[in-house]
């Protein structure tokens, strides 16, 4: 059950209101002129949601940021509805941690100019909350928001408080996976779990080393992991593998690593600034300083691979990326959970990657992967599971004609590239992917 829900404000202007697709026309709100939609039925549907957010942002002048609306949206429900709680909840917003009580300094000053900000934008006419209760409310996002993403479930868009979510515990290697659907929150089984077994989630990505995740967890969501992953430091040993042939010195991984935590910054801002001949050029050096000395399973490594085989994709060297994508693929493996979404999407990645390489043997084994996994992990309703289903049927086509006759299918291949521009990734990003919880940046 979702309490309430709002687009990042970078993606206001991109990405329906109503239903998160991205269109490139979208139809305009003729009162506040901010908020999206894709046609008249999606106005309409978010109208309940919109009708006081509207009249608000008209009278300001202009839209405050994603947690001020989301937590007015959240008092507005709460002024229609009442407190307590709400149909299908099994836990009311009032009941949830807001960790106020836990924050430093800096996160204290952030929550006195949201305050400040909120009580801006709420009108002086409607129905006046107390500031601890505010407070709370803005709290509660701050550590309670939900990821959101676009319809494909491929880029976060907004964040959601969803209550009965709030309700599953952390595990680093859980049984279990949050999915947003069709406009619905879906939490989703990994594996066979037993009668009365807890069910978790995991509120950070699998892919740091333990301590690393256990200090993101104390920080962001102010409690100590104790998962069996981060007692034992399961899966440590790979994430920081070195060569065993010529194992090197302490000294070296050490300079290594730091080299590959400073490219890795470099990086980052040339993709936010649309620099990719940049990216590549760094990806390429930082990867001639690791590959002597990292292991395959290197998590420092599998992040070089992953941008470079993403931004070599979308700048059309296929052949290339499919070679650093396949790398990535094969640590993964080893890393994640077999049932882990990011593992999944991944394995999506490269497959299509492979399949534009004309690599289709090996494109197609991945892809089929992927689509294992995306539907215990998504379902089959899921828009990027059909998408998968048509690539999967797809290429077990054009295996079947590669496997029959390679050099008659090479010959289409090459006279329908001819004919039509090979499509691949969208533009690479740095934004979050879509996860479990996300707290305000």
């Amino acid at each position: 059950m979702i309490l309430s829900f709002n687009l990042f404000f970078s993606l206001t202007h991109l990405v329906c209101h109503t239903c998160f697709k991205r269109h490139a026309k979208l139809h305009r709100c003729g009162q506040c002129k901010f908020a999206h939609y894709c046609d008249r039925t999606c106005q309409k549907d978010a109208w309940v949601n919109h009708k006081n957010e509207c009249a608000a942002i008209k009278k300001h002048g202009k839209a405050p940021n994603e947690n001020i609306r989301l937590a007015a949206r959240i008092m507005w429900r709460i002024e229609r509805e009442g407190g307590g709680l709400t149909e299908g909840c099994f836990v009311s917003i009032d009941s949830l941690q807001n960790h106020v009580e836990h924050f430093g300094e800096e996160e204290k000053k952030e929550l006195r100019l949201d305050l400040e900000s909120f009580l801006e934008f709420w009108p002086h006419d409607g129905k006046q909350f107390a500031m601890q209760y505010i407070s709370h409310i803005l709290g509660v996002i701050n550590c309670n928001g939900f990821t959101l993403s676009d319809q494909r479930g491929l880029q976060a868009v907004g964040v959601g408080i969803f209550p009965n979510l709030c309700l599953v515990n952390h595990d680093c290697w859980p049984n279990c996976t949050v999915i947003f659907n069709n406009g619905k929150i879906e939490l989703r089984a990994l594996g066979k779990i037993s009668i009365g077994e807890e069910l978790t989630v995991s509120y950070v990505d699998f892919l740091n080393v333990c301590e690393d995740r256990r200090q993101q967890l104390k920080k962001q969501y102010y409690f100590d992991c104790t998962c069996e992953h981060c007692q034992k430091g399961i899966k440590d040993d790979l994430m920081l593998a070195v060569k065993e042939e010529e194992k090197p010195s302490p000294e070296v991984v050490k300079d290594v690593i730091q080299f590959s935590k400073e490219a890795i910054e470099k990086i980052d801002k040339a993709r936010s600034e649309g620099l990719y001949k940049e990216v590549v050029k760094l990806c390429r050096a930082c990867l001639e300083k690791q590959e002597p000395v990292l292991g395959d399973t290197n998590i420092y490594m599998l992040r070089i691979l992953s941008i470079l085989s993403e931004v070599l994709s979308y700048l059309q060297h296929v052949d290339e990326a499919a070679g650093y994508s396949k790398r990535m693929a094969d640590g993964y493996l080893k890393l994640y959970h077999p049932n882990n979404a990011q593992l999944g999407m991944a394995l999506m990645r490269a497959g299509v990657t492979h399949w534009h390489a004309g690599l289709i043997e090996a494109g197609h084994g991945m892809i089929c992967k992927a689509y294992a996994i995306l539907l215990v992990t998504h379902g089959p309703t899921h828009p990027i599971t059909k998408d998968l289903e048509a690539m999967r049927i797809q290429t077990e086509m054009e295996l079947r004609m590669f496997q029959q006759n390679e050099f008659m299918y090479y010959k289409m291949r090459e006279a329908a590239l001819q004919n039509q521009q090979i499509q691949v990734l969208p533009e690479p990003t740095n934004e979050i992917s879509p996860g479990i919880f996300q707290k305000k940046q």
